[in-house]
């Protein structure tokens, strides 16, 4: 197994515009060939920062390498990287042979060799026989993937993506998630991604860097990310939860006892630093591991009753948000309709049960 090698370091990065920190003191590690997402909702500085990587915005303090060279010197045409835009920059007055051939114009090729490269390129994006078509003759996703040509015949090490599926609609979105991590398995190199869609994050990444304010709040694999996210803002914003305010009522060896908002008394592992006696938590429970149904007893360990408030039917999965006596708003449940589904017929204000198993709880941090 090769073992792979840290090729890009931001160290200590920071992008001040006058007053406004749009980065703050950002340090990362990126492996070769790594697929890494940039995380985050509008203006958390996810885009400045790959802006810093591609050399169109200098840093105000700290440095960035790319294959243990500093960039901070190097311009951006001088440097191993190339971008993809959200809005793919299609020059209308060129074809399609002439808009992925545009960054060849100063390598001083022959025209057979620009030609092959055309060629391949178009072959690598599932294009062939395109090159004599016209921009508005070209789909969303079809000039998406010119885009990529463009930028990927330049053979750079590093390829830089600023939300380039934003543009797309759902269905021909999920199908170039799909296309965008085959081809950047079948290239090798290193694609940086930024986006504010998460489930786009967690579909195509190795690694995701979650950003707010500048910062990264959390970095870490995209299962990772979603089973164990390390605060409530990280655990919002990577699909949906579950919040309950929590005070740890007492500790035995290994075990303590928890007063959760709604929940009652729940037992939970006393490892980690959270669970100390009189703490205050957050416990989280994701849609998905709770179990809704229709017979319960109150007696049963993590079991409540409740009433159902609505329900979404989303064709694969239904979503039941049931309103539970202690809680500020109904508690959001996710289900299968393999299982409990649309089978059973429930209606507004019919009383259910909730369950779940301790092992689901997440526990974190008050703010």
């Amino acid at each position: 197994m090769t073992t792979k090698q840290s090729f890009i370091t931001i160290d200590g990065v920071s992008k001040h515009f006058g007053d406004v920190v749009a980065v703050d003191n950002v340090s990362i590690d990126i492996e070769a060939g790594e697929f890494f997402s940039l995380l985050g909702p509008s203006g958390c500085g996810k885009t400045t920062l790959l802006r810093m990587l591609a050399g169109f915005e200098s840093t105000t303090t700290g440095e960035i390498y790319i294959d243990g060279k500093a960039m901070s010197e190097i311009p951006p045409h001088q440097r191993p990287t190339n971008m993809v835009f959200q809005n793919y920059a299609i020059f209308p007055h060129l074809d399609v042979a002439g808009n992925i051939a545009y960054g060849l114009r100063k390598d001083k090729l022959g025209k057979v060799e620009q030609n092959r490269r055309v060629d391949e390129a178009l072959e690598m994006v599932k294009l062939p026989g395109y090159g004599k078509r016209r921009a508005h003759e070209l789909s969303g996703g079809q000039q998406q993937r010119i885009a990529l040509a463009r930028a990927l015949i330049k053979r750079p090490k590093v390829l830089l993506l600023d939300e380039p599926l934003g543009a797309l609609d759902k269905k021909l979105r999920e199908e170039m998630q799909l296309e965008l991590r085959a081809l950047q398995e079948s290239v090798g190199i290193t694609f940086i991604f930024v986006t504010h869609d998460q489930e786009e994050a967690l579909t195509l990444s190795d690694r995701v860097a979650v950003m707010a304010r500048g910062e990264v709040l959390q970095m870490a694999s995209p299962k990772q990310l979603y089973n164990y996210p390390i605060n409530v803002e990280v655990a919002d914003f990577i699909g949906q939860m579950n919040f309950f305010d929590a005070q740890v009522t007492d500790v035995q060896d290994d075990q303590a006892l928890l007063d959760v908002e709604g929940l009652g008394q729940l037992k939970v592992s006393a490892q980690g630093e959270l669970v100390q006696k009189g703490a205050s938590l957050v416990v989280a429970l994701r849609p998905e591991k709770l179990l809704l149904s229709e017979q319960g007893n109150a007696g049963d360990e993590n079991t409540i009753r409740g009433e159902l408030s609505t329900s979404a039917y989303l064709g694969s999965r239904s979503h039941y948000f049931v309103a539970v006596d202690g809680c500020e708003y109904p508690l959001e449940v996710a289900g299968h309709d393999s299982g409990f589904g649309t089978d059973v017929s429930l209606q507004r204000g019919s009383e259910v049960w909730l369950s779940w198993s301790r092992e689901s709880l997440v526990l974190l941090p008050a703010e």
